[in-house]
C-alpha cells in the first residue's frame, strides 16, 4: 500500500492526484487505524502515517486521515491553542487550500472563508496571487502554506498578500525553511523539472527559503516573525502527533 501511495505521489500530476485522494482517502483513513499516533485535525489515532516526498521520502508523515503532513498539524495545533480562530468573527484567504482544514473551515459559522488557486480543483476562486481579485484591507486572516516556494515573484505575491489584509490582519505564511541556511537561494535560469529537484528539493520549486526570509516579509510591510511552536510541545506529543521539533510556523502581522 505504502509503495503504491509513492508512486502515484511521483507519477499523478497535481491537480488529478487532489481528485484521486478524495476517492482514496476514507479508506486510507480506515485501513491505517490503530493506536500509535494521532491527528489532531481529526482526533483519530492510526498505526502508523504514509510516506510523503518528491525527491527524499519522509517516513510516517501523512495522515491517512486527512493527509495531513507535519506542517499541518503544527498549524492546526497553533490555531486550536494559541488563538481566537474558532471562535472570533473574520473573513479569511486560503491559499491553495489543503484537503485537511477545506471542509473544516468551511463549516465554521463565525468565518467568511475564501479559498484561491490559479489551478487547484479545490478553490472557490481561480486567482494568480501575484494579482489577487480581492479590495485592499479585505481579510482578517490569511493562510498562504508551501506556495511562495513555486513562485518567481515571490516579493509581487507577498506585497499582494499584504495590500489584500486589513491592518492588524495575520497570515501564516509557511515554506520549506532551511535553518541552517543564512541566506535563500534562488535561480530563475534552472528551468529543467530534473534540475529544479535537484537544486531545490522539488520538481516545481525555484528556490530555497534560508533564515533571511523573514527580510522578504518585512521588506513587504509586514510586522514577521517565526514562532517556534513545536518546541512547545513535549518529546510525547511530537511522537504522537508527528511533528519535528524545528517545524516553524512564519508569522506576517500587517500593522494598524
Amino acid at each position: 500500500m505504502k509503495a503504491l501511495f509513492t508512486w502515484f505521489l511521483k507519477h499523478v500530476p497535481r491537480p488529478w492526484l487532489l481528485r484521486f485522494s478524495q476517492w482514496l482517502r476514507p479508506f486510507l483513513d480506515l485501513w491505517y487505524r490503530g493506536q500509535k499516533h494521532l491527528d489532531p485535525i481529526n482526533g483519530k489515532s492510526y498505526r502508523s502515517f504514509l510516506p510523503y516526498g518528491y525527491e527524499k521520502t519522509r517516513q510516517n508523515v501523512l495522515s491517512p486521515g486527512t493527509l495531513s503532513l507535519e506542517r499541518h498539524r503544527l498549524f492546526w495545533l497553533y490555531l486550536v491553542k494559541e488563538t481566537d480562530f474558532f471562535s472570533q468573527t473574520a473573513k479569511v484567504l486560503h491559499l491553495a487550500p489543503e484537503q485537511a482544514f477545506l471542509e473544516r473551515f468551511k463549516k465554521l459559522k463565525n468565518l467568511d472563508y475564501i479559498t484561491a488557486d490559479i489551478e487547484s480543483p479545490l478553490a472557490d476562486v481561480k486567482a494568480d496571487i501575484c494579482n489577487l481579485p480581492f479590495e485592499n484591507d479585505s481579510f482578517d486572516w490569511v493562510f498562504c502554506n508551501h506556495v511562495l516556494e513555486h513562485i518567481e515573484d515571490d516579493r509581487k505575491a507577498l506585497s499582494e498578500l499584504f495590500r489584500v489584509m486589513k491592518p492588524n490582519g495575520k497570515a501564516i505564511l509557511q515554506v520549506p525553511l532551511d535553518t541552517e541556511r543564512e541566506h535563500t537561494y534562488e535561480d530563475f535560469n534552472i528551468k529543467e523539472p530534473s534540475e529544479r529537484a535537484r537544486v531545490f528539493g522539488q520538481y516545481d520549486h525555484v528556490r530555497i527559503y534560508g533564515l533571511d526570509y523573514l527580510n522578504r516579509l518585512k521588506d513587504a510591510g509586514f510586522d514577521a516573525s517565526i514562532i517556534s511552536y513545536a518546541q512547545q510541545l513535549t518529546d510525547e506529543e511530537r511522537h504522537l502527533y508527528r511533528i519535528p521539533v524545528n517545524e516553524v510556523i512564519p508569522m506576517g502581522v500587517k500593522p494598524r
